[in-house]
């Protein structure tokens, strides 16, 4: 498997910083290419939900060069992958909260990652930031953690009820101001001639699946320039439509 990676933020119209961390990377795992990509969007006074983003990527990126290597060699398993991200995860929302104390600052990160190999995607998500699959049309691979969604699951309100709900970003949890954290696994196939796509809500508030698919469809997405090309232009129809917070997505070709 080969792979075409791209990012791109924007700290949108409204909001005086960006609060949202991202990181993409390929790297060599014995004989092939994989792709490691993390997107968290920080909350907290005081601009401090950059803090609890950037920290968070900072602890997965040093797992990718001080564990990933010895998972490559050993084989990479569905519970390795659980046990170790939700090591880092449950000890970053301790670290974040004794920070929070200290600062007298209430912060915390929503988490989004995957781990693209030639076989096997696996996906860690905290909050509502989301994982698609985009091929035939835009697959959301993961599930909101939030009150809105809970409710839609439970047959209390429905989709389109949810979209324009007050509470759509209102969490479940989060990473640094929850007492517990229950991270969401997903485990699958990768997919060759595929998009896999990481965004905060801020990128996809305001604009629809249909649109997401038009743009960032695998056809579209044939180099890097491109795909940068279509992430900014969709950045900018948020901004259009006045969406109010920071806006992120990360894109990786397969092929």
């Amino acid at each position: 498997m080969n792979y075409i990676v791209s990012a791109s933020t924007d700290r949108g119209i409204v909001k005086n910083t960006n609060q949202d961390s991202l990181n993409v990377k390929v790297v060599s795992c014995g004989n092939q290419k994989i792709v490691f990509a993390i997107l968290c969007d920080g909350m907290g006074g005081l601009e401090k939900g950059e803090v609890a983003s950037a920290n968070v990527v900072h602890a997965f990126h040093r797992w990718i060069t001080e564990s990933l290597p010895t998972l490559c060699a050993t084989g990479i398993t569905d519970a390795d992958i659980r046990r170790e991200w939700t090591d880092i995860i449950t000890s970053y929302n301790e670290k974040l909260k004794v920070y929070g104390k200290r600062c007298a600052v209430n912060l915390g990160t929503t988490v989004a990652a995957i781990l693209l190999t030639d076989e096997r995607y696996y996906i860690v998500n905290v909050g509502d930031s989301r994982v698609y699959e985009i091929q035939q049309y835009a697959h959301p691979l993961t599930k909101d953690q939030t009150v809105v969604a809970m409710e839609v699951e439970q047959g209390m309100i429905t989709e389109e009820e949810a979209k324009v709900d007050s509470r759509r970003s209102v969490l479940l949890q989060c990473v640094g101001a929850s007492d517990v954290v229950y991270p969401d696994f997903f485990f699958g196939q990768t997919k060759q001639d595929a998009v896999y796509m990481l965004c905060s809500d801020g990128f996809r508030h305001e604009i629809s699946p249909e649109e997401i698919f038009g743009y960032l469809q695998p056809a579209r997405m044939v180099s890097a320039e491109s795909m940068k090309e279509n992430e900014l232009a969709l950045i900018e129809l948020n901004k259009q439509r006045q969406e109010r917070d920071n806006i992120s997505v990360i894109t990786i070709r397969t092929f």
